[in-house]
């Protein structure tokens, strides 16, 4: 794969939307690892970009503060709106969004997002992800 197919490739993911996509009390630092492999799997390079407040709110704290140390994670800065980067990134990248967030509060200066949304669902460990092909 070629430099320019690779970051063709490129997947920016909405990890604090991901963390808190179960249905448990905290957020869930496996559900990252899962959508991250499967991204992986399927010839993407995930990018996770996480708020600030998710170190707060994540299940497994001393492996989420070594992945933010490590880059696996990227965490916008405290008091930042997480959304801004993902969607900044994506536009500069090119790349696709995978989050379940419609990001409504930012259609105007982002009005591409909805089209670069790859939606997803966890199921017993397991990711599927729905692509966008029109509106809706």
């Amino acid at each position: 794969m070629t430099e320019q197919e690779a970051e063709k490739r490129l997947v920016i993911v909405d990890g604090s939307n991901v963390a808190h996509s179960s249905e448990r009390e905290r957020a869930v630092l496996d559900n990252i690892r899962v959508v991250c492999e499967k991204l992986v799997q399927e010839g993407y390079v995930p990018i996770v970009v996480v708020d600030a407040a998710l170190r707060h709110q994540i299940d497994h704290k001393e492996k989420y503060e070594e992945m933010v140390e490590n880059g696996t994670i990227h965490q916008a800065p405290a008091g930042t709106d997480a959304d801004y980067f993902i969607l900044s990134f994506a536009r500069e990248l090119e790349a696709s969004v995978v989050s379940n967030d419609r990001f409504k509060d930012r259609q105007q200066a982002f009005p591409e997002a909805r089209e670069r949304a790859i939606r997803y669902m966890i199921v017993n460990g397991e990711v599927v992800f729905e692509r966008r092909t029109h509106r809706r």
